[in-house]
């Protein structure tokens, strides 16, 4: 009995990093809000996105957010029910839009925007300063 042969071995190049070209990015399923537009068009033109459903209800949500916003914005924070002071019924549903963005995001591994710029921890032997170089300067 012969094995068969096996086809050669090819160099596969990984996907550019940067931003795709705005004609190929593709377009959101329904109509977006100025909001979710400019994050529509912000995430499909830098990441490749799979997901085309999750990353267009985040915008969905980021709209009603904005939403949201304005009309706490022109109602204000807190509102006068039988003169008692009250936060607005529409504050919590802000701050659920606005979690809901932030979990989607992360869920499809695109909360690489935020880099940490430094490494976590204490810094290494040798950096700043010791006591006996503090007591050559006096």
């Amino acid at each position: 009995m012969t094995t068969p042969k096996k086809p050669p071995l090819s160099v596969v190049e990984p996907p550019s990093t940067g931003t795709r070209p705005p004609s190929t990015a593709p377009k959101p399923p329904r109509p977006l809000g100025e909001h979710g537009m400019k994050m529509w068009r912000s995430v499909t033109s830098e990441y490749p996105v799979e997901d085309i459903g999750g990353i267009e209800q985040a915008c969905a949500a980021l709209d009603r957010a904005e939403s949201l916003a304005a009309s706490i914005a022109a109602d204000g924070e807190v509102i006068y029910l039988r003169g008692c002071p009250k936060a607005h019924p529409a504050v919590k549903d802000e701050l659920a839009c606005r979690a809901f963005v932030v979990r989607t995001l992360q869920r499809l591994g695109l909360n690489v925007v935020v880099e940490q710029s430094r490494p976590v921890g204490r810094p290494a032997a040798g950096i700043g300063i010791t006591w006996d170089k503090l007591r050559e300067t006096e």
